[in-house]
Parts: C-alpha cells; sequence; structure tokens
C-alpha cells in the first residue's frame, strides 16, 4: 500500500465537519462527549462523534499535525505482509481509530456520568493511539519535542503516560488527560492482542537498544 487513504479520509472528514462546526454551538452540544447524556439519555453515539469536533483552530490544527505525521506510518505497516496484509490492515486500522474513541473515553465516562456539566471534545484520544502503536511498532526510532529535544520513542511515551496520569489527578486544566492517557493505553495494547509477536518483537529492540 502507497497511499495511506484511511488517513487520509480521516484527516478530511475530521478538517471539514470541525471547521464547520466550529461556531455551532448548537450541533457541538448533540454531538460532543457528554457522559451524563450518554449514561441518562442513551446518546450513545457521542462515543464517537466528539472526535470530529474540535473547539478552535489550534484544537484541531495539533490533533491532526500528529495524525498527518504518524497516521501513515502506522496504516502502512498495518498493510503490509509482514503484520495484517491490505485488506485486514485496513479494518484493523479503522478497528484501531473508531474503538479509541470509544476506549479512550470510558474511564471518563462512568467517573463524569451524574455530571451534566462536563464536555469534551476532539481526536486527542484516537490520536495517542495512534502515536503509541507507532511507539510499539518502532520503540528506538526518534521523535522531537517541541521540534528541537530528540528522545527514543518508547522514553517519549512513559514520559508522556505519567505526565497524562498526573496532570489527570491535578484537574488545573481543561485538556482530556484521561482521554490522552486511555487512548494511548489502547493504541499499544490493541495491536498485541491482534498479533502478540509484536510485544516481543518490541522488548528485543528495547534491548538491543538498551544493551
Amino acid at each position: 500500500m502507497q497511499t495511506p487513504i484511511l488517513t487520509y479520509l480521516i484527516l478530511a472528514i475530521t478538517c471539514v465537519i470541525s471547521l464547520l462546526t466550529m461556531e455551532r454551538n448548537d450541533l457541538k452540544g448533540k454531538f460532543m462527549f457528554n457522559a451524563y447524556a450518554i449514561a441518562h439519555n442513551r446518546e450513545w453515539w457521542r462515543f464517537f462523534t466528539h472526535g470530529v469536533l474540535h473547539a478552535n483552530f489550534p484544537h484541531l490544527f495539533v490533533n491532526m499535525l500528529t495524525l498527518y505525521f504518524f497516521g501513515p506510518l502506522v496504516e502502512r505497516n498495518f498493510c503490509s505482509p509482514e503484520l495484517f496484509g491490505e485488506t485486514m490492515g485496513m479494518v484493523n486500522y479503522v478497528l484501531l481509530y473508531v474503538g479509541a474513541l470509544f476506549f479512550s473515553s470510558i474511564f471518563t465516562f462512568f467517573k463524569q456520568r451524574n455530571n451534566q456539566y462536563y464536555n469534551a471534545l476532539g481526536a486527542s484520544g484516537a490520536v495517542s493511539a495512534i502515536v503509541y502503536t507507532a511507539i510499539l511498532l518502532f520503540p528506538t526510532s526518534k521523535l522531537y519535542i517541541f521540534f528541537a529535544i530528540p528522545m527514543q520513542a518508547w522514553i517519549y511515551g512513559i514520559l508522556y503516560l505519567w505526565y497524562s496520569s498526573y496532570m489527570s489527578k491535578k484537574e488545573v486544566d481543561n485538556v482530556g488527560h484521561d482521554a490522552h492517557f486511555w487512548g494511548a493505553a489502547y493504541g499499544f495494547l490493541l495491536p498485541i492482542l491482534m498479533k502478540p509477536i509484536l510485544i516481543i518483537a518490541f522488548l528485543w529492540e528495547l534491548k538491543n537498544s538498551i544493551f
């Protein structure tokens, strides 16, 4: 597979819907994540539709830029003969992204299901899943923090999980740190469940890098 069709499709759909609804609070109110509405009104679609809504342009830009960098890498590897092949690779990539929207929201759902004033939106949970799948596949590749500080991917992965957990407990901002944490966990674990040998390859590459 040369062209990461699914990644580009997700990018296009998310950008178009986000831009069209950015100033439409009425539509955001119907489709963004609200655990109370899901629990009490059975508006289950909110588990998924919040991923195509964003609060503002910087919010959308950061998520889509990250997906643009990491999505094609993951999609191409999923569709390679060494992993799942083209058809199953595309199916599994959709399961990874769409499933992450749901899984990254579960913790917050139980935490906020009786709070009708808690709302969340954005693709951050799903994008975190894509990033951590890339870390699983290429743990010793270099990531550049703030475009300047080089760091091996697995080290970044540990630090970011710690940071997300820490900030979630502090509750000092409006960032969905729980979604980042659980989306990342889903993105790392789901491919291992699909193809268990991936964890062996991950640990082997870490061993060779460290020792």
